[in-house]
């Protein structure tokens, strides 16, 4: 059952990626072929690397072209509308928690149908949500998310090994990957709506040496 709707998440996922990186192509006054490479490289930036660990060739992208041409059509979408949207950021920080809850639990997903560790397939879920907002954010000369103050990895971290958790213990997987992407949804979004973040080392003057 999860098999058959996979694809159909992962386009949903894509989807919504590329939204996020055309938004902030938005917010940079890029033109329409800035809209659509942010777009793509957010829409499956993460899933590229993760077949490329995974040992995966060609990509999934090459294997199926009609990801290309859902990631364009949303970052042309978003060229069309993005001056509708009263707050652009705000409305990257959800579609991009969206994609990032989307991402992590199937990205854990495919690793573990390609045969990857437990371990290894949370830490490929991880990479897969958050390596193409990375890209997106150094293109687009911003600081990445993965990088502020924010519960971001953390929430993908939460989520992907949810399911791999829940799918180890023998819960199927279609409820297993329901849960996996509410908790990681869940986390970011109180994160977001609370201000939550992890502490941040804050610097100390060093210690003082007796001259000798």
């Amino acid at each position: 059952m999860l098999e058959q709707w996979l694809p159909w998440l992962d386009m949903a996922g894509i989807a919504v990626f590329a939204a996020s990186g055309a938004l902030v192509a938005s917010r940079k006054e890029m033109d329409a072929v800035g809209f659509v490479l942010l777009a793509c490289v957010t829409g499956f930036g993460g899933g590229t690397l993760r077949d490329l660990l995974l040992g995966n060739t060609p990509v999934f992208w090459l294997r199926a072209p009609e990801v290309v041409g859902v990631a364009a059509a949303a970052g042309l979408l978003v060229f069309f509308i993005a001056h509708r949207v009263e707050n652009r950021f705000r409305a990257l920080l959800w579609a991009d928690a969206v994609g990032l809850s989307l991402f992590a639990v199937a990205g854990a997903e495919i690793a573990l149908e390609a045969g990857a560790a437990p371990w290894a397939a949370v830490l490929l879920g991880v990479v897969t949500a958050t390596f193409g907002g990375i890209i997106r954010d150094v293109i687009s000369n911003e600081v990445p998310l993965i990088l502020r103050r924010e519960i971001y990895v953390t929430a993908a971290a939460a989520g992907a090994a949810g399911f791999v958790m829940l799918t180890q213990a023998g819960l199927w997987r279609e409820p297993a990957f329901a849960l996996g992407v509410l908790t990681c949804l869940l986390i970011r979004a109180l994160a977001l709506l609370r201000g939550w973040s992890l502490p941040a080392y804050k610097g100390r003057p060093g210690r003082e040496h007796p001259d000798r």
